[in-house]
């Protein structure tokens, strides 16, 4: 709501004395086919999904009721003789839009007549509704917008080069217009607008179908652009490059540093890097996060920097909340991404790129400044609604005339929804049954409400907005220490094999109670007779400006039958990136030294290489520091610690050896990407 496009309706809405002064609701709406069984005559639904406009995207996107299933559309089916005539097409189209503006026929008199509604707040408020964004794949913007297929649904541009100046946006009445000056014929041709079929926004004020297509992160960016387009022409430029032995090999050994690729919270192991069949849209972004290291030494500098200005585009677009800078900086970035990706055409894997899923990309920025995030309107959205919407009641279905069966699940799952949150506020559900029994048996009615207070299912309490502090670090309570470890200073620096432990922890005590000295004697330092305890994890929260999360990370010495040693972001207020440095934990531990509590981690430096990221890739890269030949080791405070940070080895042109253990990498490579792709926090951390 606080884009160009609800500001335009509520201006709308203000010049007709009839609605001045009413709210404004428009409805989200999303269609999409989804298949639930191809072995029994590959059954198919086509659900109409609805979602009010005045949601934040991160409640529409959480796992709850803000989007729900309104209609189910119908598929028509016929021989295989008759699917190719024109006349049946024609139907089909007429037919889904029909349905569209069935679906929609009851808002129809409160879009200009005000309807008083009963809103969560208690008050009582004049309402004008509205058909807000659509969210759809391109497949299904062909058929909502009434084009012809390869043409673009926003814009006039010609299917042989979307790309090209002088596009003019699409709209509605000057489509209406063009169909009343032409023939079909030249409508297909020259426009791309098939004139037999009237989109179903054509019967409701303020809409018009063009405008209201969101962007669709999901098919257009990852899976799309992703996917489809550039992890294959990267693998067609190898065959075309090296010839088809060199580049299964290459590919072969690009598989193997995508599985050497290092543990890391949240983050998607691939052991048999991208050679699987089925891509989900999770795999897509999965992969995307550790691809370009991996591709890195094996592709021409050209392409490395296309490939590293799309992530850049993708993650600046997939923000919960994008500034009028950031929509600068997303202009920028599309820029340099059209520049760089002429090399496929230049090495000969691409004729052209006239393609609308990557052709859509030009219109982001003005479907930002209509909409807002596209985040809260991409099509993952209803991918996931698929589930509870259509799978699972087919599956619950005796699946012989399954549609009024899976209509009765459904309606019967969102009842009990509803009563589990009126139960709910009334203090019921909450705990189990055993123990809300005893509570009401001793009459404890204000620990009843007490608790469902706590346990609401309010959803703007669900959205966490975030802390006032960027970040914060802690470890777990000492009597949830790690056993087996040595409590003395001598003793445990014995049992982890660090010698030079004892000096260095002397020196932060020193540190500590007086101005920081470079090498102060070790004999003026303090002597240390308690006791320490040790920790096998911690567990960060941070705040980027777009949106709220916490990893977990740690030292584990047997983790799956190998030691685990995760890196970490450590705030120096250095000059260089962003003042932040890599240390690799070798352990975490805690203790208590004149009356005061120390959270500590012993961590090994790893420092920058240059003054500035790969000019490729645009990674920082760090290599281990050493003090002569051994390693560079530090005691910092926890409160030092922003986050976990994420490795990729930078393997250059040598192949990995094949049975090389991705539990090894931290260890093996001389230098080292800081991977700002591991999750969006570290994104906005780092660039």
């Amino acid at each position: 709501m606080s884009g160009d496009w609800a500001w335009n309706q509520a201006d709308m809405i203000a010049v007709d004395p009839q609605t001045h002064g009413a709210t404004f609701v428009p409805v989200v709406a999303g269609s999409d086919k989804t298949t639930v069984s191809v072995a029994t005559g590959h059954q198919q639904y086509h659900p109409v999904y609805i979602s009010p406009g005045v949601l934040s995207g991160p409640a529409r996107r959480a796992h709850g009721n803000a989007v729900l299933p309104a209609a189910f559309l119908p598929i028509p089916k016929t021989s295989k003789k008759h699917r190719s005539k024109p006349a049946y097409q024609k139907f089909v189209r007429q037919m889904y839009h029909a349905c569209l503006a069935q679906v929609f026929k009851p808002l129809k008199p409160a879009m200009t007549t005000p309807e008083v509604v009963s809103c969560p707040d208690g008050h009582f408020r004049r309402v004008i509704y509205g058909l807000g964004p659509y969210i759809a794949d391109y497949p299904e913007q062909v058929w909502l917008t009434a084009i012809v297929q390869n043409w673009c649904p926003k814009c006039d541009a010609p299917p042989d080069n979307l790309d090209g100046e002088g596009a003019r946006l699409r709209t509605q009445p000057t489509t209406e217009f063009l169909i009343t000056q032409f023939d079909p014929g030249i409508l297909w041709d020259d426009f791309g607008i098939r004139s037999d079929v009237v989109p179903f926004t054509s019967y409701f004020p303020r809409a018009d179908i063009h405008e209201l297509l969101s962007c669709d992160l999901l098919h257009q960016l990852i899976k799309g652009t992703f996917k489809d387009h550039l992890v294959a022409w990267v693998n067609d430029y190898l065959h075309l490059e090296h010839g088809e032995k060199r580049a299964l090999e290459i590919i072969a050994d690009i598989d193997r540093r995508l599985s050497a690729v290092p543990e890391f919270p949240g983050l998607r192991r691939f052991p048999d890097g991208r050679d699987f069949n089925q891509w989900t849209g999770d795999d897509s972004k999965a992969l995307m996060k550790i691809y370009l290291g991996a591709v890195a030494g094996y592709l021409p500098s050209d392409m490395v920097k296309c490939l590293s200005a799309f992530m850049d585009i993708c993650y600046l677009l997939r923000r919960n909340s994008i500034s009028t800078d950031d929509l600068f900086t997303i202009r920028d970035t599309l820029n340099v991404f059209h520049h760089y990706r002429q090399i496929f055409v230049e090495t000969g894997v691409r004729m052209d790129i006239s393609l609308p899923r990557q052709h859509s990309l030009s219109h982001y920025p003005h479907v930002v400044r209509l909409f807002g995030s596209p985040n809260g309107l991409c099509s993952s959205i209803t991918e996931s609604k698929h589930i509870k919407a259509v799978k699972e009641p087919w599956r619950r279905s005796s699946r012989y005339k399954a549609l009024p069966q899976m209509l009765t699940t459904i309606s019967r799952l969102d009842k009990m929804a509803a009563a589990g949150v009126s139960f709910r506020g009334r203090g019921m559900l909450v705990g189990t049954t055993s123990s809300y029994t005893a509570m009401v048996f001793a009459g404890d009615q204000p620990q009843i409400a007490a608790a469902a207070a706590v346990n609401g299912d309010d959803e703007e309490e669900d959205i966490n907005h975030g802390p006032k502090s960027l970040s914060s670090m802690d470890l777990p309570l000492p009597q949830n220490s790690a056993r087996g470890y040595p409590k003395e200073l001598v003793a445990l620096a014995a049992h982890i094999q660090q010698p030079r432990f004892p000096a260095l922890f002397r020196r932060f005590l020193y540190d500590e109670l007086h101005e920081p000295v470079e090498d102060v004697a070790l004999a003026d330092c303090p002597i240390f007779r308690g006791r320490i305890s040790v920790y096998h994890s911690a567990v960060a929260r941070f705040y980027a400006p777009s949106d709220l999360g916490a990893s977990g990370f740690g030292q584990i010495l047997n983790w799956h039958g190998y030691a685990r040693r995760d890196t970490v972001l450590i705030d120096v207020n250095g000059p260089i990136m962003r003042g932040l440095v890599i240390g690799r934990v070798l352990l975490f531990f805690s203790f208590t030294f004149s009356d005061r509590d120390y959270k500590c981690a012993l961590v090994r430096w790893f420092v920058p290489v240059g003054d500035a990221p790969d000019p490729d890739t645009g990674m920082w890269v760090v290599e281990p520091e050493l003090q002569g030949r051994e390693p560079s080791l530090a005691i910092v405070k926890i409160d030092a610690v922003a986050r976990a940070a994420h490795l990729i080895g930078v393997y250059g042109p040598a192949p990995l050896p094949e049975h090389f253990h991705f539990s090894n990498t931290l260890d093996a490579f001389n230098r080292y990407f800081v991977n700002p792709y591991a999750d969006h926090h570290m994104y906005e951390f780092l660039k």
